[in-house]
């Protein structure tokens, strides 16, 4: 991602002076065992597939949908921040979406099952834009019956 010196004075400030919020260490919902658990990728990355559309500036686009046995050469990034370094993922897409990672620990039994579909959230919005959108995809979670995601804040 993006390295602080190469970043303008001003927008340095501004990261810098994000709050970093506070939560409690324990668990808000229960749940089976890892070993038991359907895991999603949740990411911010603006990633879609090759196919898809790329993210735009636009008040009703919120997500991708991306299938589960997607292969890296089928993703693409159209991320809309032009200070966003790219290389990471040019160079090991599991940096951003480690879909490679969590099918490893599926086969050495550590965690259940990946989902069907994972998805690529805009970050081009607002807090409070976000709410109904991520009720859908929280619906479509469900319905693949996830009940773990990886967030990967990009």
């Amino acid at each position: 991602m993006v390295r602080l010196e190469k970043l303008s004075e001003r927008e340095r400030e501004l990261l810098l002076s994000l709050p970093c919020p506070e939560f409690d260490s324990s668990p808000f919902v229960g749940g089976p065992p890892l070993n038991e658990r359907r895991v999603a990728i949740v990411t911010t990355s603006g990633l879609h597939c090759r196919n898809d559309r790329p993210f735009a500036i636009d008040p009703n686009d919120f997500y991708r949908v991306i299938p589960g046995n997607v292969e890296a050469n089928d993703l693409v990034m159209s991320h809309i921040a032009a200070s966003f370094d790219r290389s990471g993922f040019q160079r090991d897409w599991n940096v951003v979406f480690p879909l490679d990672r969590l099918r490893e620990l599926v086969d050495e039994g550590v965690i259940g099952s990946l989902a069907d579909f994972h998805y690529s959230i805009s970050s081009a919005h607002q807090g409070s834009e976000f709410e109904a959108p991520m009720k859908e995809v929280a619906g479509l979670l469900k319905k693949d019956n996830v009940n773990a995601v990886v967030l990967t804040p990009v």
